[in-house]
């Protein structure tokens, strides 16, 4: 299993036109061979996650990848309001350019696009 940072950037939208790089999350996670989420190995060592909140050069929340017991992958920010969930996770391809959709609590899901996909280690 190899854990990836994944770097999710604002996508284009009606309030950013252009996106905006600068608010987003970095994502620590395994992939499978396809470039997808690695759920089995997620499922297996989710203490190996990582997610992270930023806006500004500023992190504004730091937590976990975990599976809602909706089956959903939410990004777990402990003691926050923020926690982020994503809509077909185990689905999307994390490579670069593509999208994923995630929506924080009472919020409309929003586009992010894959800025980066770098290997961190082999395990």
């Amino acid at each position: 299993m190899t854990l990836h940072h994944i770097r999710l950037e604002l996508a284009r939208e009606v309030d950013a036109p252009h996106g905006d790089p600068g608010d987003g999350y970095d994502l620590v996670m395994t992939l499978d061979e396809h470039s997808r989420l690695d759920a089995p190995a997620l499922l297996a060592a989710p203490e190996r996650t990582r997610v992270r909140r930023f806006r500004d050069g500023e992190t504004l929340a730091v937590g976990q990848l975990t599976r809602g017991a909706d089956g959903r992958w939410v990004l777990d920010f402990p003691g926050e309001d923020a926690d982020a969930v994503g809509f077909r996770l185990e689905s999307e391809r994390f490579v670069p350019g593509e999208y994923v959709s995630l929506a924080e609590p009472g919020g409309p899901m929003r586009p992010y696009r894959v800025a980066l996909v770098q290997p961190l280690d082999r395990t």
